[in-house]
């Protein structure tokens, strides 16, 4: 039987992107642990649309 944990996937979506009005999204699927951060994250990635690094928040 499979053990439950408390890792659950979250999705990460740039916010500069979404809010420059261009078309297309930057997202990219992670996991964290719901007890150790019980709020959203905020992780620096690439993006490949605006070829540089941004910010990336947790979408529900």
């Amino acid at each position: 039987m499979a053990k439950k944990g408390n890792r659950v996937q979250v999705i990460l979506e740039c916010t500069e992107h979404k809010n420059s009005g261009l078309a297309g999204t930057s997202r990219y699927i992670t996991s964290k642990n719901k007890k150790n951060t019980p709020e959203r994250i905020e992780l620096k990635k690439y993006n490949p649309l605006m070829k540089r690094v941004t910010v990336h928040k947790e979408i529900k």
